[in-house]
């Protein structure tokens, strides 16, 4: 199984926040995650509020154990909510099924790691991530 390296996780959090920059987005907090759930890289830009992390976090890490991205989490929350605090249950309440949270793929298609931006709207926290996953010629799932 191919991962997410560190100099690729780096390098998507550095265009995150640039996009961010760009589009005057409030300040950013980006987490990369590999495909186990476990933490390759974080950053929270100056003025971010400090509880960004665990917001970060928590969007990456129910895209990644769940197989299944933010929006696609936010969606089944809004059909199913005894499902999605089942899983929060199950997962320690660490799972925040919000747009932000981006599925990271490689060229095959298979899951590698995730994405969590926070710090803006869900939407605009979500655009930032994908310019860092297209940065680095990977896919993102929104």
């Amino acid at each position: 199984m191919m991962t997410i390296s560190l100099r690729r996780a780096r390098t998507i959090i550095r265009k995150a926040l640039e996009k961010g920059r760009e589009m005057e987005f409030k300040p950013l907090s980006v987490v990369v995650l590999d495909a186990g759930g476990h933490v390759q890289a974080f950053e929270r830009e100056d003025g971010a509020a400090p509880g960004r992390f665990a917001i970060a976090h928590g969007k990456a890490y129910g895209a990644v154990m769940l197989g299944m991205a933010g929006t696609a989490q936010m969606a089944r929350a809004e059909q199913q909510a005894y499902f999605m605090a089942a899983v929060n249950g199950v997962y320690g309440g660490q799972v925040v099924p919000v747009p932000g949270g981006v599925l990271l793929r490689d060229k095959k298609g298979a899951v590698i790691g995730a994405v969590g931006v926070t710090g803006d709207t869900s939407d605009n926290d979500a655009v930032a991530a994908m310019a860092g996953i297209e940065a680095v010629g990977l896919t993102g799932e929104v």
